[in-house]
């Protein structure tokens, strides 16, 4: 859909606010504002916020940002870049102790779309106005702070052209322009960061307010399954969980393959390489591994004197290799090992590679999170390494290390109570 634009944009600030507190009605402080239908009204989402109370006693305002995040995406330092609720990926969570009285921060309004439809619905027997409550923020890859849309009203919030083409014919297959975020940041020309003008008038785009109050700024908020970015620095690590239940989604093969990409890029001893990855992608393969580690399983527990109950209820712990759409076993493998003359610097050798095989593993199942699959890593290939190696064809010097269960989560992980590191430091 290509929006039909008049060539003429005018951007004015509305003077005279003054301080805004708790309870105070926005709509009403703007009556002294020149407003026509189509124009569009830009809110700094500060003035919000304190109208609307959300202003916290913080002498500890890192407290705050906690408060505020929903995850962590980077830190440095004191800067904290976090995700918050409303889904918006900013520094401090959107907690601004700026321009507020000492000892306290401001926080992001609760739903800054229905703050807008709330300024809009005030406004409408005046004009038929648009609305678009603005936040600053910065850009991963390009220095400078920029305003953009946090919640709007009234205003078609993108422009996809695509399945068009441009002037010289060719087609346009990934272009939607925010235009909402394009006003936020016209706006702030006229607002600045000291002027004190927290509303600006933008006129000339009244193609792009609408009769309904539209999505809102939901619309631009990209989906977690659609961030191609959203393990930050401090995140990777703990974007791997553990998942028991999939759904029955396919796995992309190429993605498994750039998980054992990251999987070989471990630390190894002697410049070796004792990882193997056995992509389990047959599922006729799949069921006759499965039946047989099943199997010798069962033939264990007979001889540990278990009885028949309790067998049963042991193995449906293999469910979760079953019902996974897709598996992998890591081996470990001794090539390029020394051997030395006695058991116990031969032990150390073997448990050297393990180790390396561990960090190989580790990273495959970072990687399987970051492309988007869960997993879930079961020991069981360990218990009967010779019935792995016979039913997956392998060389006897092949060690089966696990089997990981690999597809998309059925649901998402539940939260897991943090770990306090020094619970597992030693200082000497």
């Amino acid at each position: 859909m290509t929006l039909t634009n008049t060539g003429r944009v005018e951007v004015f600030g509305v003077q005279g606010i003054g301080e805004v507190r708790p309870g105070d009605d926005i709509a009403a402080l703007l009556g002294g504002a020149d407003l026509r239908d189509g124009d569009i009204l830009v809110i700094t989402s500060k003035i919000v916020s304190k109208a609307e109370g959300r202003v916290r006693q913080a002498p500890d305002r890192a407290a705050a940002i906690a408060d505020e995040t929903e995850r962590v995406v980077a830190r440095r330092g004191d800067t904290v870049i976090s995700q918050t609720r409303h889904g918006f990926v900013m520094a401090a969570a959107g907690v601004d102790a700026s321009n507020t009285a000492p000892g306290t921060v401001l926080l992001l309004p609760e739903d800054s779309d229905a703050s807008a439809r709330r300024v809009r619905a005030a406004l409408a027997a005046r004009a038929r106005v648009g609305v678009i409550v603005s936040d600053t923020f910065g850009r991963p890859w390009r220095h400078g702070l920029t305003d953009v849309a946090i919640g709007a009203a009234g205003v078609t919030p993108l422009e996809d052209l695509r399945g068009g083409t441009d002037t010289h014919g060719n087609p346009l297959n990934a272009t939607v322009t925010a235009l909402i975020d394009e006003i936020a940041a016209a706006a702030e020309l006229v607002k600045g960061k000291l002027a004190g003008v927290p509303v600006a008038v933008v006129r000339g785009l009244s193609h792009l307010v609408t009769e309904e109050d539209g999505p809102g700024v939901r619309a631009l908020v990209r989906p977690a399954d659609e961030d191609l970015f959203r393990y930050g620095s401090r995140d990777v690590v703990f974007a791997r969980r553990t998942i028991r239940e999939f759904s029955a989604d396919p796995v992309d093969p190429d993605a498994v393959r750039r998980a054992v990409a990251a999987g070989i890029a471990a630390p190894a001893p002697h410049h070796t390489t004792p990882w193997r990855f056995v992509l389990v992608e047959s599922a006729e393969t799949k069921v006759k591994l499965l039946d047989a580690m099943r199997d010798a399983w069962i033939a264990d527990l007979r001889a540990d004197g278990f009885t028949e109950q309790s067998i049963t209820k042991r193995i449906r712990r293999g469910d979760v290799l079953r019902n996974a759409p897709y598996l992998v076993v890591p081996c470990l493998v001794m090539e390029g090992s020394h051997t030395y003359r006695d058991d116990r610097r031969n032990a150390s050798e073997r448990e050297m590679f393990i180790v390396a095989t561990g960090a190989g593993v580790e990273n495959f199942l970072i990687q399987l999170a970051v492309e988007g699959l869960g997993s879930a890593w079961v020991s069981s290939t360990m218990f009967c390494r010779p019935v792995v190696r016979e039913v997956l064809d392998l060389p006897e010097s092949w060690d089966p290390m696990g089997c990981v269960a690999v597809g998309h989560a059925a649901a998402p992980p539940r939260d897991r109570p943090p770990r306090d590191p020094q619970d597992f430091i030693l200082t000497r």
